[in-house]
């Protein structure tokens, strides 16, 4: 997708969308394209194309990698392990303290408007959401189309816009909504993008979304494109977060009794958890929206690879870059389970999974031997678990600072030894590789659902849903297992678990027996531990409302343990992140900024 999108929406991006300087606008530039060369069938897919190529915020330029705003990828990755994981309280920014320092200041809740990660953050969505506009606005003069597939061309456009809408409001909550028409195609003046951020864009992504899902094909040609079925999803996780439970239920109930993937396939979970991040096995029946990449294809780079995660494996062992992203004590502890293999909901710190902390790799260590949730180990690597199939984690050996972000490493986001060779990219500075990051995976879909159930007082249904995710992480086929020979991991496992795993349903009726506020607990702590290092808790904890209770609480503890986080807190202005001074500098009209800041910056 990606080289198709450099030789058509590349050479034109700076004579239509108005993204060079001022003076670049007085001449024609030499080597473009004009609009009307796209202004067909072809020509129109192509910049689609386009838009579906800035999903993961990356270029690649004179030979190597950034991202779309000029920065680091990592700094915009579209799964937010920055601002949805890290700040969520799932992981450390890990590495040393003085390595990326901009993400520790975002991390402990300092970073102000002149961070730079938030001015890429901005840039990077609005790029697509320049790119989806042109679109529209190109589509609408095309004449070598049916009408019917115009709307088709459209519904996905809007699916994209939305998307970028959405993330941006979730993080910034105070953004101006720019659309086709607001843009003149033919005067290229900066002053019509001076748009004020005076104005909810809730009704506006939910028309985007709402548009997508009636207009939207149910299976489609190429498996990275959007659906209905996705389309939907998104819509009712739009209302969710607007807490509109009663217009989301529906929604959600449709897509789990109906849906299916772009390939046709019915939404189920599969028998293993771990196949949500595994080259190999993507692209699934749990796969609603994924964005796609490869590696190794020729490109010469790894700007087709998943790079946004291109810090996060661990230091040292077998890989080339760099400690980041580390687990926290906190997160792990909640995959603590009790005799009846269920969470404990309130005090899980008061039952901590015991660490390798202070412990050399020439000092034997012996794991935990109690109770645990399965899933901890597909996402987090500790001492003498197997890590994949690249062997037991060898505990500091592969860690760079132990005490400034404890003893763990992230699992998600790391490629097989097994498929290296496809699936691994060594052609950057640091790893690339071809695992898809899923937007929305069924599981998600299951747990939203529930949440709507339960919120309208459908505790049953909400526990059954809540259960589903519970039977497949309890399904011991998905378990790590031990390796036949420790020292060899590429010759296979046993049928031995790796620890002592122990997870059970809720017993039939446990929810409506126990309550409300009881099942709206469940329902979130099962999405802390099946969505953990995704990007999604920080987004959680704030339209719950519990951001500020729950973060204090985790640095409290946290900080018994770690030192980079020390004297972190959480103020009620964090809810949302400041707008980008640089973007208010630049929406400068008549001598006064149109973007106001957010309260409390």
């Amino acid at each position: 997708m990606k080289s198709i999108y450099q030789l058509s929406f590349g050479m034109m991006v700076c004579v239509l969308l108005g993204s060079c300087g001022k003076s670049f606008l007085k001449r024609t530039p030499q080597s473009s394209l004009e609009e009307s060369a796209l202004t067909n069938k072809r020509g129109v897919n192509n910049l689609l194309i386009g838009v579906y190529g800035a999903l993961d915020g990356q270029d690649f330029k004179d030979g190597d990698m950034t991202n779309l705003s000029g920065g680091s990828g990592y700094a915009v990755s579209p799964d937010n392990w920055i601002y949805g994981s890290v700040c969520g309280g799932d992981a450390h920014k890990g590495s040393d303290p003085g390595d990326a320092p901009a993400v520790l200041q975002i991390a402990t809740f300092v970073g102000n408007p002149s961070n730079g990660f938030f001015n890429d953050k901005w840039r990077v969505n609005y790029e697509g959401i320049r790119r989806s506009n042109f679109v529209l606005h190109v589509l609408a003069n095309v004449t070598d189309m049916t009408e019917q597939e115009k709307t088709e061309l459209a519904a996905e456009a809007k699916f994209l816009r939305a998307h970028f809408y959405f993330d941006l409001k979730k993080m910034f909550d105070n953004v101006p909504w720019i659309s086709e028409e607001d843009v003149s195609y033919s005067k290229l003046d900066v002053d019509q993008f001076k748009i004020p951020n005076d104005k909810d864009i809730w009704p506006l992504i939910e028309a985007d979304f709402k548009f997508a899902a009636e207009h939207l094909n149910e299976v489609q040609d190429v498996v990275g494109r959007a659906n209905s079925w996705a389309a939907k999803a998104y819509l009712a996780k739009a209302y969710l977060y607007q807490k509109k439970y009663s217009d989301a239920m529906p929604i959600f109930e449709d897509v789990i009794a109906n849906g299916v993937t772009s390939k046709g396939l019915k939404y189920e979970l599969r028998p293993k958890f771990h196949d949500n991040f595994d080259a190999f096995t993507e692209n699934n029946s749990e796969a609603l929206f994924s964005i796609q990449y490869s590696a190794n294809d020729g490109s010469g780079g790894t700007g087709n690879a998943n790079q946004g995660e291109m810090l996060n494996y661990p230091y040292n062992g077998p890989f080339s870059c760099c400690g980041f992203y580390q687990p926290s004590q906190d997160l792990v502890n909640s995959y603590r389970t009790d005799a009846g293999g269920l969470p404990y909901l309130d005090d899980f710190n008061n039952h901590p999974v015991k660490n390798d902390m202070n412990v050399p790799d020439s000092v034997a260590f012996t794991p935990d031997a109690g109770n645990l949730d399965p899933r901890l180990d597909w996402t987090v690597g500790r001492r003498g678990i197997p890590f994949l199939d690249w062997g037991n984690h060898p505990g500091v050996a592969w860690v760079r600072n132990q005490q400034s972000a404890g003893p763990y490493a992230a699992i998600k986001n790391v490629y097989m030894q097994a498929t290296q060779d496809k699936y691994y990219d060594g052609n950057g500075w640091a790893p690339g590789n071809a695992i898809n990051y899923v937007l929305i995976r069924f599981a998600d879909v299951l747990l939203m659902a529930a949440e709507c159930q339960a919120q309208v007082g459908s505790l049953d249904i909400a526990e059954q849903h809540v259960n589903a995710v519970r039977e497949r992480a309890a399904n011991p086929v998905g378990w790590v297992k031990k390796y036949i020979d420790p020292d060899n991991p590429m010759d296979g496992v046993t049928d031995e678990p790796a620890a002592n795993y122990k997870i059970s349903p809720y017993p039939d009726g446990t929810f409506s027996a126990k309550g409300k506020d009881y099942a709206i607990k469940a329902i979130r702590f099962e999405r802390k531990l099946e969505l953990a290092m995704e990007g999604h808790r920080f987004f959680d904890l704030v339209r719950w409302g519990i951001a500020q209770t729950e973060l204090n609480r985790y640095f409290t503890y946290e900080q018994t343990i770690t030192t980079d986080i020390a004297g972190a807190v959480f103020a009620p202005k964090n809810v949302r992140f400041p707008i980008p001074q640089r973007q208010i500098d630049l929406s400068v009209k008549g001598g006064q900024p149109t973007l106001k800041q957010n309260s409390g910056y």
